[in-house]
């Protein structure tokens, strides 16, 4: 009779040990590449001399209208220049406005996106190649840890903050720009996935003798015509709403960034899973 050797073959136990010193270690890599890379997004384009971020320009577009035209332009996470133009429906006046020379608007998304991914990096940084993981909980921790960050940060580009008129009303960026804006303008600028967004209002005086109706809207991302408000002592209402925007590529590249490290952290985390029902590497 033929003697056919006896094939060994890796136990479950084994290959789990193997998953948690080798393979960990490799996807923590990638991770780290990828979000690097996410990273440096938020100071794109390129730098110029001494480091300087090179500023960017956006034309605004339009939906269907043409009563908003102007150009954004970007710098990091800082709106440096904008140049708006507004037609007014009622006489078709034409309005121009731009941020003063000293002013720049700080795009707070931008900034908490940017920290929360270099929050995600440490973490995974301080799990380097000569650190030993002992036990799948262990890599179920650091997964939600980086997963919670990198949501976090998506949220904070997917999520504009929700304002009320009188926020609006009270901004510093009302008091950006030259001309000075009219009393009856309000403006914000927000980031909506990988689009730069500008919303411009207009807005009447309520008379005493039409305000027995009055109803305060609430926050909101965007409001409709007819919210009204009170600000100054005055009562107001949304009489015309105007939303332009532009595409940021860059804005683009981080999001995917953030779904293929987060999708990467989850095929990670199911792994262990698997091994941990088999083992008495409970994760819990």
């Amino acid at each position: 009779l033929l003697m056919i050797p006896l094939l060994s073959f890796p136990t479950q136990e084994e290959e789990f040990k193997w998953l948690l010193q080798e393979e960990v270690h490799s996807v923590l890599k990638q991770l780290q590449d990828i979000l690097k890379e996410a990273s440096q997004r938020f100071a794109l384009p390129g730098s110029g001399p001494g480091g300087v971020i090179r500023q960017e320009s956006f034309v605004l577009g339009t939906s269907g209208t043409d009563q908003v035209k102007g150009v954004l332009t970007l710098q990091g996470d800082a709106l440096c220049q904008a140049d708006v133009n507004l037609k007014m429906p009622r006489n078709n006046q034409l309005l121009h406005f731009a941020f003063r020379e000293d002013k720049q608007w700080k795009l707070q998304q931008i900034q908490d996106a940017r920290n929360h991914v270099n929050q995600a990096i440490y973490l995974l940084m301080n799990r380097d190649v000569n650190y030993q993981f002992k036990t799948g909980s262990e890599v179920l921790k650091l997964m939600d840890a980086v997963m919670l960050q990198l949501s976090r940060a998506r949220n904070r580009l997917t999520t504009p903050a929700t304002l009320t008129l009188p926020e609006i009303a009270s901004s510093g960026l009302t008091k950006m720009f030259t001309p000075a804006l009219p009393s009856d303008i309000l403006v914000n600028f927000y980031i909506n996935l990988n689009k730069l967004c500008l919303t411009v209002y207009q807005l009447h005086v309520l008379q005493p003798s039409t305000t027995k109706n009055f109803k305060p809207a609430g926050g909101s991302i965007l409001h409709n015509p007819g919210a009204m408000f009170e600000f100054g002592n005055q009562r107001y209402e949304v009489s015309h709403v105007h939303k332009v925007e532009c595409v940021v590529p860059w804005l683009n590249d981080a999001l995917v960034f953030f779904t293929v490290s987060l999708q990467l952290c989850q095929q990670l985390k199911d792994k262990i899973s698997v091994f941990s029902s088999y083992w008495n590497y409970r994760p819990y």
